[in-house]
């Protein structure tokens, strides 16, 4: 009886220790390919990124729109109870600036690798008009022809300026 009990305490540690092997390995095994998993992913949308900011030949390309909208309309407070509306229209590469104080609607070129923010349109837009109102809109309206269709209903009753 006491040579199969000390047969069984000394299987047992061995037995024990070929369990704890084994788990290790597989919990070895189970998180190296979850790391391959998540290296492939990171690879794969630094690709995907790539491809969007550049063209194929690697070069500068204007940026693919997930969405088929050709204008954003923003509805600004232009300070002081003025508040302002603001078109960037993609298609014609142009900005217009309508505030519902003013007498008159201006319009910018877009520039396609460096769209003007917000806050530097508008104070680009007030400067103009404040301009606008000391010397009497002293320039020439704009030709409403060459503006698309989103800025002619922005400022439907309004002359037009390039600002």
């Amino acid at each position: 009886m006491e040579i199969s009990m000390k047969e069984a305490l000394s299987e047992d540690p061995l037995r024990i220790l070929i369990i704890v092997v084994i788990v290790v390995l597989v919990v070895l095994v189970i998180v190296g390919a979850l790391l391959l998993g998540l290296h492939i992913t990171q690879e794969h949308s630094e690709a995907v990124l790539q491809m969007t900011a550049k063209a194929l030949e690697g070069e500068a390309s204007w940026p693919a729109r997930a969405w088929e909208e050709e204008a954003a309309t923003f509805h600004l407070n232009a300070g002081a109870n003025n508040p302002a509306t603001a078109v960037y229209d993609y298609s014609k590469l142009l900005i217009g600036y309508r505030s519902w104080l003013g007498q008159a609607c201006y319009v910018t070129r877009m520039d396609k690798d460096n769209i003007q923010g917000l806050d530097a349109i508008t104070k680009a837009f007030q400067y103009h008009q404040g301009e606008g109102q000391d010397k009497g809109f002293s320039m020439p309206p704009g030709d409403r022809s060459t503006l698309g269709t989103t800025i002619n209903i922005l400022c439907s009753h309004l002359p037009i300026y390039w600002a």
